[in-house]
């Protein structure tokens, strides 16, 4: 009865952690409500400050990060299981992928799919010249490849690790037990779980915003609702809202696995259609061309920063790769601790396999396929596009409109992106509910509906001061969110190194090897000491001996001397 007692006690809700991001949650709120332009020009005063001296952060980490994941893989690490020897994964490998793409970016992909290939082969990025697809491709695979995978990867492993493999609870502060020790559960880990469901909560209010702009767009593109107004966004982001806190009380295996799996079937079909009837051929030369041009351009895209731009490159950077990459670094607490929950029995090497190659191949594909359909339609004429004054969330729907069946692909592409944002906003939801509660597996239903309706409300909040402009605020907003998290992140791959280099496996392979070494010592101190004699080949006598790699002269076989004597005589 004490264990069950201990259990209670170790789930109860944390009240300095979910007390403390509440209230500033509520207070952020309030600020939006009741000083709207106070808001938009403070974020925009600290989001210039983060982007103009703390961008280099954001761009060594990005890669860093991406190389400590592929080490772990490829290192003596790589076969220790996350979970407890013999663990199984509890999912097929089929439905792992899905709800692990679901959550990660799906609803990005729908949303910069054809913009962002496009944009980039109107307008180049800074020290090359426009209208390189090659270049365009390449930039695009660049903040939607390994970099962000990488983030997700080093987040999931630290938090599955620590929890399946070593049983500590599901807490991010819970990983730098090494680091911290006791005082992982004192006011620094409070901090870090703080932190945590503070950046989780913007990114997917950024999702979120996202969605709703797209969903708008389509809805205005079919004809259902003519230039909708912030009441018919907010009306959306309601709508979502209801639905994934709906999905997220349901549970990971009816509710997000689920939808994740429809999802993954609607998006093949949409993808097959656009390249039946795009143009295929194009598609077919774009995809050698991309992986070539991201194999040769991702080191130096990697080293680019405000020392290799002119003013005007150090706002590209802004705009894109540090907004990217703090986006991703505040996806990394949920999306990370969602694929350490689906992933549970597999090996530190297939978890990095399966999180970097494979959606990394998808959004190449996925790109080839929308964003080389948008780029022929420009080239040809048929798709009129200003990056000064085209909105992001319309490109796709423009590009459908030159195809056939445009009402019902757009529709597609409508449930799609409300079928994304649910799938990954209720893993998200999930997760602010397991820090708020100490780190429980299943939260309980009215932590979980909190968290789900705060991230609406603050949705809603920053479309609404954003203006004419809603992705503004938005993208403030996650990138100043992001920035602590960063440190946050370096401070996890530290402590998962820590606790790898004193895994059973790996201490038992060390013993083993010094084992194996001080034997082969021995016997080759037996070797070295023996006398072996190397006999003549005509009489088969003994002519010398080796004694530690020595050669010394014996004298001839002796027998008795009378004997000999009398061998003589006769």
């Amino acid at each position: 009865m004490a264990n069950m007692n201990d259990v209670r006690k170790r789930y109860t809700l944390d009240p300095v952690v979910f007390g403390v991001t509440a209230a500033l949650i509520i207070a952020f709120l309030i600020w939006g409500l009741v000083k709207p332009h106070n808001l938009t020009s403070v974020s925009s005063t600290v989001l210039d400050w983060i982007t103009g001296n703390l961008g280099w952060l954001f761009i060594l980490t990005a890669t860093g990060f991406v190389i400590f994941a592929v080490w772990l893989a490829l290192s003596k690490y790589g076969r220790i299981p996350l979970g407890k020897d013999g663990d199984k994964p509890e999912y097929r490998t089929v439905s792992w992928i899905a709800m692990m793409f679901s959550a990660g970016m799906g609803i990005g992909l729908m949303f910069f799919g054809a913009y962002e290939p496009l944009f980039h082969f109107v307008e180049a990025p800074p020290g090359y010249s426009a209208r390189d697809v090659q270049v365009a491709m390449a930039t695009t695979m660049f903040h939607w490849g390994f970099h962000p995978w990488a983030m997700y990867a080093v987040v999931g492993l630290a938090i599955a690790y620590s929890t399946y493999r070593l049983g500590r609870s599901q807490l991010m502060s819970a990983v730098f037990a090494p680091l911290l020790g006791n005082s992982v559960n004192g006011p620094v880990g409070k901090i870090i779980d703080i932190l945590a469901i503070f950046a989780t909560l913007f990114g997917t209010v950024a999702s979120l915003g996202l969605g709703a702009l797209q969903i708008g767009s389509g809805l205005d593109k079919v004809g259902w609702v003519k230039n909708p107004s912030t009441m018919v966004l907010v009306a959306i982001i309601a709508v979502l809202t209801a639905a994934f806190v709906a999905s997220a009380v349901s549970g990971i295996a009816k509710g997000i696995q689920w939808l994740s799996n429809i999802n993954m079937v609607l998006a093949l079909i949409l993808a097959v259609f656009v390249f039946v009837v795009g143009p295929t051929v194009f598609i077919l030369n774009l995809l050698p061309t991309t992986m070539g041009a991201y194999a040769n351009d991702a080191l130096g895209f990697s080293a680019r920063s405000g020392a290799t731009v002119d003013a005007d490159g150090e706002s590209w950077l802004a705009s894109w790769t540090i907004f990217y990459w703090a986006w991703w670094v505040s996806w990394t607490p949920f999306v990370g601790m969602f694929l350490a929950k689906i992933s549970k029995g597999r090996t530190i090497r297939e978890f990095v396999v399966g999180v970097m190659i494979v959606p990394t191949v998808v959004s190449l594909l996925w790109f080839c396929i929308f964003g080389g359909s948008a780029i022929r339609e420009f080239t040809d004429g048929k798709l009129a596009f200003d990056p000064a004054t085209s909105a992001s969330e319309d490109t796709l729907f423009d590009v459908l409109a030159n195809m056939p069946w445009t009402a019902i692909a757009s529709a597609l592409v409508m449930i799609l992106v409300a079928i994304f944002f649910v799938s990954g906003a209720d893993s998200a939801s999930l997760v602010m509910g397991t820090l708020s509660q100490r780190g429980t597996p299943e939260p309980s239903r009215w932590i979980t509906i909190f968290w789900g309706v705060s991230t609406g409300a603050v949705a809603a909040v920053l479309l609404a001061v954003s203006g004419d402009d809603g992705l503004t605020g938005i993208k403030q907003m996650a990138i100043i969110a992001a920035l602590p998290f960063v440190l946050v992140m370096v401070g996890m791959c530290v402590s998962l190194y820590m606790d790898l280099r004193r895994d059973p496996l790996i201490v038992a392979r060390g013993l083993l090897s010094d084992r194996v070494d001080e034997h082969i010592r021995e016997e080759a101190v037996k070797i070295e000491t023996s006398e072996f004699a190397v006999l003549d080949p005509e009489t088969g006598d003994p002519i010398a001996p080796f004694v530690n790699d020595t050669v010394e002269t014996i004298p001839p076989a002796t027998e008795d001397k009378k004997t000999t004597e009398g061998k003589r005589t006769e």
